[in-house]
């Protein structure tokens, strides 16, 4: 999951963090998910991490403890291939299992579409954007708000 993540952060804006993280930031961080009963998944391929997707709190505060963000991060070389959707998929049952109702996406708007089409597919829908809320690389980034349901209450 480092090498796929620090990819990211040093080539593209589809995250705004601008360094790596450390194989015990990783550790450490599905260790929190898993704690907060928040699922963390990995897609594998001969032995090799090809994708990785979790669910984060969407906000610290106890009225969003329901709604959950998305990250779905997938090898370079390795997209186009059905991984994300696949873990993406997984997620969302996986988010229904933990009983939350709404799954929200951040999404830089870098011009490439593929995110907010994989999103689109697992049957988000358009909530938003914020424009100019991230610099990287020397630009400012807008970014796209996607929403879905994923379970409604009892």
């Amino acid at each position: 999951m480092g090498d796929i993540f620090a990819w990211y952060a040093l080539h593209s804006v589809a995250t705004f963090e601008e360094s790596a993280r450390t194989q015990a930031y990783w550790s450490q961080h599905a260790d929190e998910l898993v704690q907060l009963g928040l699922p963390f998944l990995v897609a594998e391929t001969g032995g090799e991490i090809v994708g990785y997707a979790y669910a984060g709190p969407w906000r610290r505060k106890p009225a969003y403890r329901s709604t959950a963000e998305d990250s779905v991060f997938v090898a370079p070389g390795r997209t186009g291939l059905g991984i994300g959707r696949r873990l993406l998929t997984g997620l969302l049952a996986a988010c229904a299992d933990a009983r939350l109702r709404q799954v929200i996406a951040v999404i830089a708007d870098s011009g490439d579409q593929g995110s907010v089409a994989l999103h689109l597919a697992c049957g988000f829908s358009h909530a938003g954007r914020l424009t100019e809320v991230g610099f990287k690389h020397g630009r400012w980034i807008d970014t796209v708000l996607m929403q879905r349901t994923v379970s409604l209450p009892d």
